[in-house]
């Protein structure tokens, strides 16, 4: 193949040189701090699960003692209390019945 005819007047050059699309910097950053961001949100929320366990089993136990403490301070004055009650009681349901049964003693 030789070269007779001369190459055309308008024959198309090269003028710039054409780079591949590099990724938007910007954007790539703000993605990797979305992730970040996201991961976080994650850790956050899984670690807040645990201490809600944690903080409800602890509380129970906590609550459940302190309630049996009282309880036990308070028993001596319940009984105390209630044995007042039930005497009232009793004496109420006597006075009734013997009340009911000799109509003429009042």
């Amino acid at each position: 193949m030789s070269r007779s005819t001369p190459p055309q007047r308008f024959v198309p050059t090269l003028t710039e040189v054409v780079q591949p699309p590099v990724k938007d910097a910007p954007a790539a950053g703000q993605a990797a701090a979305i992730d970040h961001q996201h991961l976080q949100e994650q850790m956050v929320h899984r670690v807040m699960q645990r201490v809600d366990l944690t903080l409800d089993r602890l509380l129970r136990e906590t609550v459940g003692r302190l309630v049996l403490e009282h309880t036990q301070a308070l028993a001596p004055s319940l009984r105390d209390e209630i044995e007042i009650v039930v005497r009232q009681s009793v004496n109420n349901a006597f006075e009734q019945e013997l009340a009911s049964q000799w109509p003429d003693r009042q």
